[in-house]
């Protein structure tokens, strides 16, 4: 294609962007630190991210979730970089598993509040999908100046035991190796797992340690004793089996994946995987660096999906909303995608890019039924500002509308994905399938923002709230006071809207360079593979 002055500078601007996001992956994969890591080296432990990469598939894909979970909390606390755990779905044995192994570099693989949710996260994909999860434990357990954020609630640490249970039941398998400390009531995820290996001299398990055995019951047992490897193999029968290294470890559990028998598939179609005929590349100079310029999003489409090929459905009608049917891989995929240009409705009416209107929800809701009822995975790729607003959408029913749309999204029983190109802001997140609507993946791109509003409309609102509560008190503020106030708005909740605040507390499982998201796509699918669907589509009622 052409290349002009606006593409060398929209390029330049997102390639410096993907830049800074593997900075920052660099500086997380550190964990706590290179000399924690030749700490954990000298005891004869591999680091959490050497014991994923033994235990995995050389040369195969994988995807990591939530890399950057974490990202600028709890500095107070010295941080907790990738929240103290790392989670990864690769491949073991040639079969898709969900790994979760503890980072002792940071802070002793302690859990904060973000490392439960974390956890969860791991379940959650291992549930959906039915795929064998792997947890490599050492970890000190609850970070105990933070347990009120961490200990009683629904959706905290006590929820991933249940999840254990309710997992056992589901027939999805679990294993569990002890490579390094786990107390209190993390000792019961590994005995609550199919099988439960330990390392000899590293490993240990125990509800208390032998401090809090002294100060409870006035018995002096050292830790080895009290629930070291010999202990928990020999005598209490706790853990199935003991191993004299990290490795020795990991390749018995590899040794364990590689005889576990097949399990039915969702079927899901997938044809021979072709890459797309034009330059993937090219993604990084037609996303403009100024988020308010239109673009063509069928030009993006056009370089994720194979052979380029896309199969547009109702293209005449709701432009603002693009619906088609492609490949990615060699999987079948129906894709939902804002429109960014500007373009002309059926009735003669000029309509914004990035809006939903009343017939592009119209249009979205009948793709995602159809999808359903062929069996077809769905793919969101988000750039929303939100649904059109006025009298004349409201009196044309854009709230129904919007409603048979999030109705027939939130109630797909195909695997949905979602990517966070740019702008995700309000309802129309919710539309277009944000985390609360349960998409197995959700990745962004660096160029993301995701709030209820933009960072310049919230501002303006927020100053206006400010300025008249200030008014209401009889006080009054100069134009230069009112200008410093909304720069100081306007920074505060500008730093809300990186896609790194929302990668930090996991709204998204992370931040993707573009080029990266049919390999995320690919991964996703096959995992969604393995679980077949088990529920009829049904939306309920739905006002026409």
């Amino acid at each position: 294609m052409e290349r002009d002055i606006d593409f060398h500078k929209n390029e330049d601007v997102l390639k410096q962007q993907v830049y800074q996001l593997k900075n920052r992956l660099k500086k997380v994969y550190l964990g706590g630190g290179a000399s924690r890591q030749e700490a954990q080296r000298d005891k004869g432990k591999l680091t959490a991210r050497e014991r994923v990469k033994y235990l995995l598939d050389e040369e195969t894909e994988f995807v990591e979730i939530g890399a950057l979970a974490g990202e600028d909390m709890y500095l107070e606390q010295g941080g907790c970089p990738s929240a103290g755990v790392v989670v990864i779905l690769g491949y073991v044995k040639g079969r898709q598993c969900v790994v979760v192994a503890n980072d002792a570099t940071v802070k002793a693989g302690a859990w904060f509040p973000i490392t439960a949710k974390k956890n969860l996260r791991a379940q959650e994909i291992a549930m959906e999908n039915k795929l064998p999860i792997i947890y490599l434990v050492d970890s000190a357990g609850v970070y105990l100046p933070m347990q009120d954020e961490i200990f009683p609630d629904k959706e905290h640490f006590g929820r991933i035991f249940r999840n254990n249970a309710v997992m056992s039941a589901m027939g999805i398998i679990q294993i569990s190796a002890i490579m390094g400390s786990c107390v209190a009531g993390g000792a019961y995820l590994p005995i609550m797992s199919d099988e439960a290996m330990i390392v000899d001299q590293t490993g240990s398990i125990f509800l208390a340690g032998s401090y809090l055995v002294k100060a409870a019951i006035g018995e002096t047992v050292d830790n080895e004793t009290l629930g070291g490897a010999t202990t928990h193999t020999e005598i209490s029968g706790v853990t199935d089996y003991k191993f004299q290294s990290d490795q020795e470890c990991l390749e018995a559990i590899r040794n364990i994946l590689d005889k576990i028998g097949d399990s039915p598939k969702a079927g899901f179609n997938r044809a021979a995987p072709a890459s797309p005929k034009l330059d993937a590349a090219e993604i990084y100079g037609l996303l403009p660096a100024d988020r308010v310029k239109p673009y063509d999003m069928l030009e993006i489409i056009r370089r994720l999906v194979d052979n380029s090929d896309f199969e547009p459905y109702k293209e005449l009608y709701g432009q603002t909303l693009i619906c088609g049917l492609a490949r990615i891989d060699g999987w079948a995929v129906g894709i939902v995608a804002n429109q960014r240009k500007i373009v002309k409705s059926k009735k003669g009416e000029m309509q914004m890019g990035g809006v939903i209107y009343s017939d592009s929800a119209d249009k979205a809701a009948r793709f995602i039924m159809n999808c359903n009822q062929k069996k077809i995975p769905l793919v969101f790729l988000q750039d929303v500002s939100g649904f059109m607003v006025g009298s004349k959408a409201e009196h044309g029913g854009i709230i129904k509308d919007g409603a048979k749309m999030v109705n027939a999204m939130a109630n797909s029983v195909v695997p949905k994905f979602t990517f966070i190109i740019g702008n995700s802001y309000g309802a129309g997140n919710y539309a277009m399938c944000g985390k609360a609507y349960d998409p197995r993946l959700i990745f962004a791109w660096p160029t993301a923002q995701i709030a209820v509003m933009s960072g310049a409309a919230a501002a303006n609102t927020l100053l206006q709230i400010q300025v008249a509560s200030l008014k209401s008190k009889g006080e009054t503020i100069t134009p230069a006071a009112e200008k410093e106030l909304l720069e100081k708005i306007t920074s505060s909740y500008n730093e809300q809207l990186s896609p790194y605040y929302a990668a930090g507390r996991l709204w998204v499982d992370g931040i993707i360079d573009p080029l990266e998201t049919r390999r995320v796509i690919s991964m996703g699918i096959a995992a969604a593979n393995q679980a077949p669907i088990e529920k009829p589509f049904n939306v309920g009622i739905i006002q026409t």
